[in-house]
């Protein structure tokens, strides 16, 4: 099943790996399910099936002009779940991804859940309010979202350098991941890249966290420029009742590529291997 479709008929592109226990794999903005694929061989080996899918308005899924807020994209996944027969799945949001197990998790309540897993989360809230001072402020939203109308290519290089923690004395991954990255972030239209911006930076989750009534573990990088740490992994854990938080020292955002041997090990301890 290469496709399924959503709710208003946009066509969601899905990856089906795999038998056992199912594992919904939700990618981070701006890429697609492709970047979990280094993540999901080994689970898939490890007795796991494991269901990625392109975003709405990315990879090789529909790309409409409407249906880029949390609750369409928790319907998107509800949909998913429906449309691959994945009873009582495991729940693994990267990123962006987070706001989306999230969102299911207090909309589709009715349909039961095994596990959450958060890697590199926005959860809570990525805004700066007057009760949230610890968020990013909203002008450097802003100046992100004109310097992707302006050049999204140009924007997309230093976006990706914070991303997987290159500087100038470190290099974790290749200039040749850098540009695949780069590469899947151009796949997507602009206004879907646009609108899941507005979409994670504004959406405030803090009241989805009650709903979060299974096992959940949260995995974030220390030296996370893109989703800070503070002002999101550790709100989250204290917010999530019985979570359990797991830092990993000196690692940035793209912990799928950055740290992927961790990340699986972590993952399926988790998960009961």
């Amino acid at each position: 099943m290469a496709f399924i479709s959503a709710r208003d008929t946009t066509q969601l592109y899905v990856k089906d790996w795999g038998s056992g226990q199912p594992v919904v794999l939700i990618h981070g903005w701006p890429l697609s399910a492709d970047s979990w694929d280094d993540v999901a061989i080994p689970l898939v080996e490890a007795g796991y099936r494991t269901i990625a899918y392109d975003r709405r308005g990315f990879g090789r899924s529909s790309q409409p002009w409407s249906g880029y807020d949390y609750d369409t994209l928790a319907d998107d996944l509800d949909a998913v779940i429906e449309g691959c027969a994945a009873d009582n799945p495991i729940l693994v949001g990267f990123s962006m991804g987070g706001g989306e197990v999230a969102r299911y998790l207090s909309r589709h309540a009715a349909r039961p859940v095994a596990k959450a897993a958060l890697v590199s989360s926005v959860l809570p809230f990525r805004l700066q309010t007057h009760d949230n001072p610890s968020g990013t402020e909203q002008a450097a939203f802003d100046r992100s979202a004109h310097a992707m109308k302006e050049d999204r290519a140009k924007f997309f290089s230093g976006f990706f350098a914070d991303f997987f923690g290159v500087g100038m004395i470190t290099q974790p991954v290749s200039d040749e991941l850098l540009e695949w990255a780069r590469g899947i972030a151009m796949q997507a239209s602009l206004r879907a890249t646009l609108e899941c911006a507005r979409a994670f930076s504004s959406t405030d989750f803090r009241p989805d966290l009650a709903a979060f009534k299974v096992p959940t573990l949260i995995i974030h990088g220390i030296e996370d420029k893109t989703v800070p740490i503070a002002a999101s992994a550790r709100l989250a854990a204290k917010g999530i009742a019985g979570s359990t938080l797991i830092e990993y020292e000196g690692a940035p955002h793209g912990l799928f590529a950055t740290d992927r041997e961790r990340l699986v090990k972590d993952l399926l301890a988790f998960f009961g291997n």
